[in-house]
């Protein structure tokens, strides 16, 4: 299927997902994801505000846990630069205070930003991905840029309710892979052999 199908087929499965059945399989997603990898050497970490309205997994038990038990790692958000379209990496701490941007996602009020070249871990968001590690976003290719200025050795690792499909068919070379995916059943290394 194309990524327009899928988006579109994707969208309408997360939202059939109720509150109860999306808390589950979060918690089992942030489980398999720290009982999978080593984060010892981490120190920057990149991830997504979750979007409870698009039923996206939920993200707060992944920052709580890093602020609880593993403070020597920085956690940064994304904030989407609308002059440039690029995507920026905002500090996330505690205590930081957040405001809606005009799609109503929570975006961090100040502005001081990591580089994306500081970042060891990005948690992407996705609605689904294949098997050669492929995936489909919400369109606009933010993520696919941000995640080409990142080092090569940073960790792309998308989080997703659904296991993988065969193939995404209209993928392209401008597309940025994922090295894994984390779903409810457990890591996933990529690509599927």
């Amino acid at each position: 299927m194309t990524k327009s199908e899928l988006r579109k087929s994707f969208l309408a499965k997360r939202q059939s997902i109720t509150l109860a059945e999306r808390d589950v399989a979060s918690a089992e997603i942030v489980s398999n994801f720290f009982d999978s990898f080593d984060l010892s050497k981490v120190k920057v970490l990149h991830c997504f505000i979750s979007l409870e309205r698009l039923g996206e997994v939920d993200t707060r038990p992944v920052f709580q846990r890093i602020w609880n038990h593993l403070p020597n790692i920085t956690t940064v958000v994304p904030r989407i630069n609308h002059e440039t379209g690029e995507i920026e990496s905002l500090l996330y701490r505690p205590d930081t205070e957040l405001i809606h941007n005009r799609w109503r996602i929570s975006e961090p009020v100040h502005d001081e930003r990591v580089v994306p070249e500081a970042i060891d871990i990005v948690l992407v968001p996705l609605l689904c991905f294949d098997r050669r590690g492929h995936r489909v976003g919400y369109g606009k290719g933010y993520y696919d840029r941000f995640l080409r200025s990142c080092r090569p050795d940073c960790r792309k690792i998308g989080l997703s309710m659904f296991e993988a499909v065969d193939e995404i068919s209209d993928s392209h070379t401008n597309d940025v892979t994922l090295g894994f995916a984390v779903t409810p059943s457990g890591k996933v290394d990529l690509p599927i052999k």
